[in-house]
């Protein structure tokens, strides 16, 4: 009996410190904010617009080195041209966040969540995810790079499936040059 029992103690003792040791999968990584960049750019018939936007938040999750997650805040508020100066550059930031477009009163963030990652090259990383802009959330599919505590991200945005009608030859006829296309880019630069 007293073999069973120092049998039994062993076991545990042994038991424990194995599960104790062994590693937790995934890893949480913190994206630093204020060194990362969000750079949007925007069409219409006669030109483009470039701007930023800041990232409030944001995190990236690995498992055995290789992405496996992420989820992303951004503050609307800090919504720039970068484009224009003066009383232009002015007048387009306070139109961007009026209910013509973003409405960033109503909705002072957006929001990204990684729905599949999946490996697509050395590094690279094929991504779809939720995107939440206006309170309205659709998937979005875009192209993910990793290098060691970088990553970069390029999509490609459609206004028109978030309520951003101002403009848009979606919904509006006879436009002309006035016409703002519906589709906006985001190159999306992490440190982590």
């Amino acid at each position: 009996m007293k073999r069973n029992a120092l049998s039994m103690v062993m076991a545990l003792v042994f038991g424990f410190s194995a599960t104790a040791n062994t590693p937790i999968d995934g890893e949480k990584k913190e994206v630093k904010a204020s060194e990362s960049k969000v750079t949007w750019k925007a069409y219409k018939v006669t030109g483009s617009h470039t701007g930023t936007v800041d990232l409030k938040q944001g995190s990236l999750l690995f498992e055995e080195g290789k992405l496996t997650g992420g989820e992303f805040v951004v503050d609307m508020s800090t919504l720039v041209s970068t484009d224009l100066e003066g009383e232009y550059k002015g007048k387009l930031e306070g139109h961007l966040k009026s209910d013509d477009f973003f409405s960033v009163a109503n909705h002072p963030t957006s929001k990204l969540v990684f729905t599949s990652v999946e490996v697509s090259g050395k590094n690279s990383y094929k991504v779809v995810g939720d995107l939440t802009i206006k309170g309205i959330t659709k998937p979005v599919s875009f192209d993910v790079s990793v290098y060691g505590s970088k990553a970069t991200a390029t999509l490609k945005i459609d206004r028109a499936k978030y309520d951003v009608k101002y403009g848009s030859g979606s919904f509006f006829e006879n436009l002309g040059d006035k016409t703002i296309y519906d589709e906006f880019d985001l190159v999306v630069d992490l440190e982590f």
